[in-house]
């Protein structure tokens, strides 16, 4: 079980929808950006649409796209047959089948979020893809319900900009990691113009969204025992790896 000892109360566990239902707070005051990714509108558009579309704009003309940023996830994730995933912020699953496929039915790839119509949908893709390896857990990124090294990899991609606690979100990330472990992270990072700076502050401010500095998200992972640390900066945007 991969489930902490609190977390284990079948009768407090809501699997009705497809996923494990654990989230223990409430999220809905967060910003912006966060509460419109729980929203169904967005849900509905968000694998087709709206996450290239604004993946695109952040990484510019000349970053990668879709199909490049899963395998950018793969490589940083080092991803075998028999490897447990962890895919926070998962949304629709987009992520969460591609990794199925990386670690075969002998792995498992759980995908975390806390939008109820994200995962839906993700449900729904898994099920029509017909994997078995996959499983949705309804659950928040700070406060993973999980038990001290269950994954061998963690992903997080799009996300930890919009946390409102995106440091204690790596402690939990680094939490679940087995020795050895890998993470991968796509996240925001700041230009480095000063009027580029200001018009970042002034759109974090309303829309919810972190700026990351270019050596923040690097730095943090390594105050927290990662190794081999590498950084692609895309526009304004960072993929960042490492592993324990």
């Amino acid at each position: 079980m991969l489930l902490r000892p609190e977390y284990q109360d079948a009768g407090k566990i809501d699997s009705s929808l497809g996923y494990l239902d654990v989230l223990v707070r409430d999220l809905d005051q967060e910003g912006l950006a966060q509460n419109l990714m729980r929203s169904s509108a967005v849900s509905r558009i968000y694998e087709s649409w709206w996450r290239p579309a604004l993946g695109r704009l952040a990484k510019g003309a000349l970053g990668p796209g879709m199909a490049e940023e899963h395998r950018i996830a793969r490589l940083l994730l080092g991803l075998r047959p028999g490897d447990g995933v962890l895919d926070v912020a998962c949304g629709p699953g987009n992520f969460s089948r591609q990794f199925a496929a990386a670690v075969t039915e002998t792995g498992l790839v759980v995908g975390v979020d806390t939008s109820r119509p994200m995962l839906e949908r993700a449900v729904t893709a898994a099920r029509a893809a017909r994997l078995g390896n996959v499983a949705f857990v309804h659950a928040d990124a700070a406060v993973l319900p999980f038990r001290d090294e269950s994954f061998d990899a963690v992903c997080c991609f799009a996300a930890l900009n919009l946390f409102s606690e995106p440091f204690k979100a790596l402690d939990n990330m680094r939490r679940v990691l087995t020795p050895g472990g890998r993470i991968a992270i796509f996240t925001s990072c700041r230009g480095r113009s000063r009027p580029t700076r200001m018009l970042e502050s002034t759109l974090a401010v309303r829309s919810g969204v972190r700026m990351f500095d270019q050596g923040e998200v690097v730095e943090a992972l390594r105050e927290r025992g990662f190794e081999h640390l590498q950084q692609r900066i895309a526009g304004f945007t960072q993929f960042v790896g490492g592993r324990l």
